[in-house]
């Protein structure tokens, strides 16, 4: 006869529910962003107060992913990690939203500008590159694709210990005063690659 695991009648439940509260999570923020924007609520210059608003959810989602696995292992609570590619594309969904308000609002889609922006400044490249990665890792998490691409899977979502860096690096450099919230990201980043350090040491012997 086998024997039940203590619990396990209200995991997958407790796992279905935090996953409908990562896309509330992720959603509701957004569509408080869609009425501030039409009540003026987002200050003096609302185009770079939209730009942070959005950069930081995003940081946030990431931090929030990278967090998910080592967690659901220290509670032992395998049906947690049904939350890593929620959380991962709503990451993306963040980042791109926030690289398209620069692009259409900030910049006004002029190429020239643009060329030259992410030229002149650095920390505008390592967000683009940081984008282009999370660009990749999510068209590769439909399930489809993950079981075409078998190990190599694993091998290209690792790319999110590299992003994570890039993106706090990027916020750190992007602000003109202060260093104290960016180091705080920055520290939780560092912490949670700490964390899983032996996921991070197999991914780097796989190159």
């Amino acid at each position: 006869m086998s024997r039940s695991v203590p619990g396990a009648s209200w995991r997958k439940p407790l796992a279905t529910t935090l996953q409908l509260g990562v896309h509330l999570g992720a959603l509701l923020p957004l569509l408080w962003l869609f009425v501030a924007i039409n009540q003026g609520r987002l200050g003096g210059d609302p185009v770079k107060e939209l730009i942070h608003y959005l950069g930081m959810g995003a940081v946030r989602l990431l931090l929030l992913t990278l967090l998910v696995s080592p967690l659901a292992k220290s509670l032992h609570f395998g049906q947690l990690n049904r939350l890593r590619r929620p959380l991962g594309l709503w990451c993306f969904a963040w980042a791109t939203l926030h690289f398209l308000t620069w692009l259409v609002l900030d910049l006004g889609l002029d190429w020239s500008l643009i060329g030259g922006e992410l030229v002149k400044r650095t920390y505008i490249l390592l967000g683009f590159s940081a984008w282009l990665m999370l660009l990749a890792l999510a068209i590769t998490s439909f399930p489809a694709l993950l079981k075409k691409m078998g190990r190599s899977w694993k091998k290209l979502h690792g790319l999110l210990y590299i992003v994570v860096l890039l993106a706090c690096w990027h916020f750190w450099w992007s602000v003109k005063s202060g260093w104290i919230e960016p180091a705080v990201y920055l520290g939780l980043a560092i912490i949670l690659l700490a964390w899983r350090r032996d996921s991070v040491r197999r991914w780097l012997k796989s190159w």
